[in-house]
């Protein structure tokens, strides 16, 4: 078996005249943290979308963990979990029964939608909540859940839009340590998003820039800083893009920043 988990060749999409995703290659590890990141209108969000079986491609091959996402939809879906930018919770039940419904759409035995619900709640330190509205929940929280929801069916890999867009210092920092733990405990592949760059700098073993429509780096932080003679990504991000990273949504919180900096220096 292949050692990487999504294999990704000659993708394009072209809506009317307009090719949004332009011939794009390129493959992810079993186990590694992925970063994709690129502007607005650079065919990020259409390239997850096909990843994730919501889009079809006009041409070109996506195989996730050997099942061809585009002849095998179905199949394709059991293999991962995503955590959508958009919120995606029913927010008139409670968490657990949130759990629960994806449990059953996922034809999970009732013995393990029981054991897993209860061990990924306690994970995002939710099951003391299992029983409260979802619509009483703050935003960190509803993401938190979602994750958990994500991983119920046991997917092999888990897609993160935007994971954190929104959320304050704390929760992302949180956050981002559930999905370390997940990566180092399980195993789990995971590709995500994200507009703080200081995130995809810290916690992506490689990272991807699309623009336009093409991949234009492809490497770990240290490669593409080397490739563009930068000292740090967001330095090299607009070196490769030309562009500032939706500037004015990033926080530059500095206890995020020492959080940073305490990991290199570990």
């Amino acid at each position: 078996m292949s050692d990487s988990i999504i294999d990704v060749k000659n993708l394009t999409k072209i809506y009317g005249e307009h090719k949004v995703v332009k011939n794009i290659s390129f493959s992810v590890a079993r186990g590694e943290v992925f970063g994709f990141l690129g502007p607005n209108g650079a065919g990020k969000s259409t390239t997850i979308k096909m990843l994730t079986t919501l889009l079809k491609p006009t041409n070109g091959t996506i195989k996730l963990d050997g099942t061809n996402v585009i002849e095998e939809k179905n199949e394709a879906r059991f293999s991962f979990g995503i955590v959508f930018q958009d919120p995606s919770l029913d927010d008139e039940l409670t968490a657990y029964e949130n759990m629960e419904l994806h449990g059953v759409l996922y034809h999970l035995p009732k013995a393990d939608r029981i054991k897993r619900s209860e061990e990924l709640m306690k994970l995002v330190e939710l099951w003391d909540r299992k029983d409260s509205l979802v619509k009483t929940f703050s935003g960190g929280m509803k993401r938190r859940l979602e994750i958990a929801r994500g991983l119920l069916h046991h997917p092999k890999v888990l897609f993160l839009d935007e994971p954190t867009l929104g959320l304050d210092t704390q929760t992302r920092n949180l956050l981002w340590d559930y999905v370390e733990k997940l990566n180092k405990t399980e195993g789990m592949t995971i590709f995500f998003t994200t507009h703080y760059l200081e995130e995809a700098e810290n916690v992506a073993d490689r990272i991807a820039v699309i623009d336009d429509g093409k991949i234009i780096a492809n490497g770990t932080v240290k490669q593409l800083l080397a490739l563009t003679k930068t000292k740090d990504l967001e330095s090299a991000y607009l070196r490769l893009t030309g562009k500032q990273i939706r500037e004015e949504e990033v926080d530059p919180n500095e206890a995020f920043r020492s959080r940073v900096r305490s990991r290199r220096m570990r």
